[in-house]
């Protein structure tokens, strides 16, 4: 069964469990709430940097440092408007009783024009590694050109310096920070449980939605391949394969849009253990993939119609999945056994 927690959030976009179980949410205008007891707090947290709201911009992603409960440090990725246009940015700052302390911009992606496509997941490798996953903004050529950050996975220490083992650092016609490239518009991260491996969904064009696993220095292939088609409906690149470009794990075609992404380890489903969660926004569903391995062997669609876009996936300390959906007026849901 569907339970609702919480209404009245504008788009939210991402949410973050607190270890005394209170929940961070945020919302696209530029607004992150917290979640007390069950009960979200009237009043949105100060600190917040300005964000550009515009299109699919906004403050996108949130997560927690892996040392949170010592040091109180959050992840934030938003739209920001540059000299250049708008690109994505990560900050991170100190959670204090009232709002956010001490902000610091340790990212800054690709600018371009309009409002489209900024990615943009954040998450934390077993090693302490942060990857950022980032659209092209549009830009389809670009996710090609290692020489900027457009339609990239990039991989950062958590203070926003480089690592040296980046797979393309050193190298004069790359930028440092990218871990993989071709891709389009990548909506959800997880961390493979057991492998530490970087999941991704990413949006194709029309149909050609995506599961990969990044692996450092590979090609995904956007915009050369793709099981999608132009929104026209005319063939797209040089069609589905290439040799030296990544296949995806799972395609959708049609699309469903997937954004989020969650494996879930809980309790409360048991028959789900080790199955791979993400919401669909124009699919308007919840995907559960089974997995053998890096194989998806079955797709089960849930919730096909019922919330309407669902934006994120995460699963909560008591096994419960927690949903957001992606409304003007959307909520925070949780899904019970029946």
């Amino acid at each position: 069964r569907v339970v609702e927690v919480a209404g009245g959030l504008a788009h939210p976009w991402a949410m973050a469990f607190l270890p005394d179980g209170d929940m961070l949410i945020t919302e696209r205008p530029g607004r992150l709430r917290i979640l007390r007891e069950g009960v979200l707090d009237p009043t949105p947290l100060e600190g917040v940097p300005e964000v550009y709201a515009s299109g699919q911009g906004g403050l996108l992603d949130v997560v927690l440092d892996p040392d949170f409960a010592s040091n109180r440090l959050i992840y934030l990725s938003y739209a920001a408007e540059g000299e250049d246009g708008a690109g994505t940015r990560v900050a991170r700052a100190r959670l204090g009783d009232g709002g956010l302390e001490d902000l610091e911009v340790i990212f800054e992606g690709f600018m371009a024009g309009g409002g489209r496509h900024f990615g943009s997941r954040l998450g934390f490798d077993p090693d302490g590694y942060l990857f950022i996953t980032l659209g092209e903004r549009g830009q389809d050529e670009h996710a090609q050109e290692l020489g900027d950050l457009a339609g990239k996975v990039v991989r950062l220490h958590p203070d926003g310096s480089v690592p040296e083992g980046n797979p393309f650092a050193g190298r004069a016609d790359a930028a440092p920070e990218v871990f993989s490239y071709g891709h389009r518009n990548p909506q959800g991260l997880a961390v493979h449980p057991e492998t530490g491996r970087i999941w991704l969904v990413e949006h194709g064009p029309l149909g050609g939605d995506e599961v990969n696993v990044a692996r450092a220095g590979i090609n995904y292939g956007w915009p050369v391949i793709t099981h999608g088609r132009a929104y026209s409906g005319l063939p797209m690149g040089e069609g589905s394969a290439k040799e030296g470009m990544a296949q995806p794990l799972h395609y959708w075609v049609p699309s469903i849009s997937p954004s989020g992404l969650a494996f879930y380890g809980g309790d409360a489903f048991p028959q789900w253990q080790g199955d791979l969660f993400t919401g669909g926004l124009s699919g308007e569903v919840l995907a559960r993939l089974e997995l053998d391995g890096e194989r998806v062997v079955e797709e089960e669609r849930l919730l096909e119609g019922v919330l309407g876009r669902i934006r994120d996936v995460r699963v909560g300390p008591d096994g419960y999945l927690y949903l957001l959906t992606d409304e003007s007026d959307g909520g925070l849901h949780r899904l019970e056994p029946a």
